[in-house]
């Protein structure tokens, strides 16, 4: 079928591309800032040693971020908040809506494990205080009561809140917090740039007939139909 956008071959769209200069010092950093952020340690140090790319925090201070992201993820919300305590006390102290949202997590654990009575004395006394200080704590502590009224709580309407990604949602923000109380992104470059690619893509598609990436992963040019 015949097309009135201009097409652009195989051969003049590679050209294009490696007519763009990128230094391997910069393709180096994002890789770097990839394994910082997501909390890949052993790699980031080998990554260090192998391409002389300094991260731009501690190292070390990874082992301690991901201690608490897999404290919380675990269900381990006590030792979670310990941890984070132990990292910097100002974490907390300056952010109420993290800190409420982790209370919220114990509590759900409480009633995965059908801690009734201890449920609900928690939620009376560390998260209803705050819940009359914040309309939006209240509704979401009173959507997590909710889950009271069910038997079996995993099927329930209310049932994500007790399921794995609630947790992980949880931690994220968690680990979010951590980086930047280190002067760090909270999110990595490398997915915004593949997001960014994609909408580039979408914006060409508008115009021309091009060579381009349909599996982000393999990064493999197609040919258009034209």
């Amino acid at each position: 079928m015949a097309t009135s956008k201009k097409v652009i071959t195989r051969g003049e769209w590679e050209k294009r591309l490696n007519d763009v200069k990128i230094r391997k010092e910069d393709m180096n950093k994002l890789v770097m800032n990839f394994l910082v952020t997501e909390g890949y340690v052993e790699a980031a140090e080998k990554f260090r040693i192998e391409s002389g790319t300094e991260p731009d925090i501690d190292l070390a201070t990874i082992t301690d971020r991901m201690a608490v992201k897999k404290a919380v993820q675990s269900g381990n919300i006590e030792d979670a908040i310990e941890k984070v305590n132990d990292l910097n006390p100002e974490i907390l102290d300056t952010n109420p809506q993290l800190f409420f949202h982790l209370q919220q997590q114990r509590l759900i654990e409480l009633i995965r494990h059908h801690k009734v009575e201890e449920a609900l004395e928690f939620a009376h006394e560390e998260l209803a205080p705050r819940g009359e200080e914040n309309y939006g704590f209240l509704d979401e502590l009173e959507r997590t009561m909710t889950l009271l009224a069910f038997e079996d709580v995993e099927n329930c309407p209310l049932g994500e809140l007790v399921d794995m990604s609630q947790r992980l949602k949880t931690a994220s923000e968690v680990n979010a917090a951590i980086l930047t109380s280190q002067s760090h992104e909270k999110d990595p470059k490398l997915p915004s740039l593949l997001k960014m690619l994609i909408w580039a893509q979408n914006e060409l598609d508008e115009k021309l007939a091009y060579p381009r990436i349909k599996i982000v992963s393999t990064a493999a040019l197609e040919d258009p139909d034209v």
